[in-house]
């Protein structure tokens, strides 16, 4: 009885080390280049560029509008991403904060929203 105590314990503890051994750290997902359109806005389909950066387990980065980079650039106030969504909080040019909200579609494009516009983007490699 006591041999088959011993066997199960040791097959519980393997069968618990083998779970944790597999799993890994995430990935980090929304970091990196991404093009984001927004569309159909006052302005027409807006398009801005980033490059998302991990700093100190923060997501951080500059939106930058594609053929205005000189007036075009907005500072990400603040991002928050989970496993799949993003919001990204940024300084609007008539001087509000904004929030887009992007989640994940697959691997490369996300699909959300900017205030009332439809916003998608999409991995630049």
């Amino acid at each position: 009885m006591r041999k088959a105590g011993i066997f199960l314990f040791l097959l519980f503890l393997g069968a618990t080390a083998a779970c944790f051994s597999q799993a890994s750290a995430p990935a980090d997902f929304f970091a990196g280049k991404w093009e984001i359109t927004v569309l159909n806005s006052p302005k027409g389909d807006v398009v801005f560029l980033t490059d998302l950066v991990r700093k100190d387990g923060l997501l951080t980065g500059d939106l930058v509008e594609k053929g205005d980079a000189a007036n075009g650039t907005r500072k990400i106030l603040k991002a928050e991403d989970s496993a799949d969504k993003l919001v990204l909080v940024f300084e609007s040019s008539q001087g509000g904060e904004m929030s887009l909200e992007l989640a994940k579609v697959d691997n490369d494009n996300l699909k959300g929203t900017l205030y009332t516009f439809e916003a998608t983007a999409k991995r630049l490699k």
